[in-house]
């Protein structure tokens, strides 16, 4: 069997040093569509260097780029095909705002090994610490396409009581045609987004958006829209991944908010509001 559950769950954590700067965080912004307008002031707390702030999203591309999917493949006990995986969900615990350049110790591990029968779901758990204590902890949730099946702990159920009501905000997102391009800038080099020829033999039509783009996309609409702008008021983001978005398409993102804490559902507006992200939460003061 490619995943040894027992030996990915006992292999050492692996720890490492990480960095980034101004120029690391401007880059995740513009891929994520910051900058439009480029003159907004709003949008300049993204992309001027003088006045910027960090998107807590960011941690998950911060310091080695790659959002856990990658580095989880490459632990013991995990020998998989690439084409074979999907980033399932991504989960994100903020400790403190992230500062705009730092130097941190991450480290990773697999926190859990689950067999849904047709699939088999990693969860890689990143912890990144600076001198000053805990910055944030992240856990990627890697599914694997024709792992299951060993008899394994199935874990728990990702999904949530779909919110009721109206949603309180909607807007639309559109989506470059070169977004994937510029988004993998910031490290996730996965073929599936830029390769034609990669993302059909992994079953799609052509190369898809990086979950974590949309991830970040919809976290800037939260805080953008409801929350003043404000990046430091976000203590905690989770989602699953619903589905696929291509590049040039334009999303629809969905808030029913709360006082401290907002659901949120986001679909694909010309493939009749297919869903991609589910089971969504920000909580924030």
């Amino acid at each position: 069997m490619p995943i040894d559950a027992a030996k990915a769950l006992a292999a050492e954590p692996r720890t490492g040093e990480i960095s980034w700067n101004s120029k690391d965080v401007q880059l995740y912004h513009l891929g994520i569509g910051a900058g439009v307008p480029a003159t907004d002031p709003d949008e300049l707390r993204y992309t001027l260097e003088s006045r910027l702030h960090v998107l807590p999203s960011f941690a998950t591309v911060a310091g080695s780029g790659s959002p856990g999917v990658i580095s989880g493949l490459s632990m013991p006990g995990v020998d998989v095909d690439l084409a074979k995986v999907l980033h399932g969900g991504q989960s994100l615990v903020n400790h403190r705002p992230l500062p705009a350049q730092g130097t941190a110790t991450a480290t990773h591990r697999i926190a859990a090994v689950y067999d849904k029968g047709k699939a088999a779901v990693l969860v890689m758990r990143t912890e990144v610490a600076d001198p000053e204590g805990p910055l944030w902890t992240n856990d990627a949730q890697i599914f694997v396409r024709g792992e299951g099946g060993w008899g394994g702990d199935r874990g728990p159920s990702a999904r949530l009581e779909p919110p009721t009501g109206e949603p309180d905000r909607t807007v639309e997102r559109p989506i470059r045609e070169d977004q994937a391009l510029l988004y993998r800038l910031s490290g996730d080099w996965n073929p599936l987004h830029a390769d034609p020829e990669f993302a059909k033999v992994a079953g799609f039509e052509r190369p898809i958006l990086h979950g974590l783009c949309t991830y970040g996309m919809t976290l800037k609409a939260v805080v953008d829209t409801l929350l003043g702008g404000d990046v430091t008021r976000v203590r905690s983001y989770g989602t699953r991944f619903a589905g696929v978005v291509y590049p040039g398409e334009t999303l629809r993102i969905r808030m029913w908010h709360r006082p401290e804490s907002t659901r949120v559902a986001v679909s694909a507006v010309e493939r009749d509001d297919a869903p991609v992200l589910a089971d969504t939460v920000v909580e924030h003061s």
